[in-house]
């Protein structure tokens, strides 16, 4: 079940808080009303972010290798023209 919380709870119930996270869920906090951030277990961060610190460490070996640059419009004009293709 989405887990939806004020940010006080951060504060006034962190026990509650660090319960439901250390079950894999993430707590959705808000203030007035309006989402401003996720509070999740170290476990689920990391699950999220380790495939992208994995490809960014292989994309800097093959940079690395290659002399070859792009400009910043010929990166993104190849990926809306490739886009577009769909």
């Amino acid at each position: 079940m989405l887990q939806i919380r004020p940010v006080s709870d951060l504060r006034n119930k962190f026990p509650d808080i660090e319960k439901i996270v250390n079950t894999g869920e993430p707590v959705y906090l808000t203030k007035n009303g309006y989402g401003v951030m996720v509070v999740l277990s170290l476990e689920e961060y990391s699950r999220l972010t380790d495939g992208v610190e994995a490809a960014l460490d292989k994309a800097d070996r093959l940079a690395a290798e290659d002399a070859a640059r792009m400009s910043h419009e010929e990166v993104f004009g190849n990926l809306r023209r490739k886009i577009n293709e769909q």
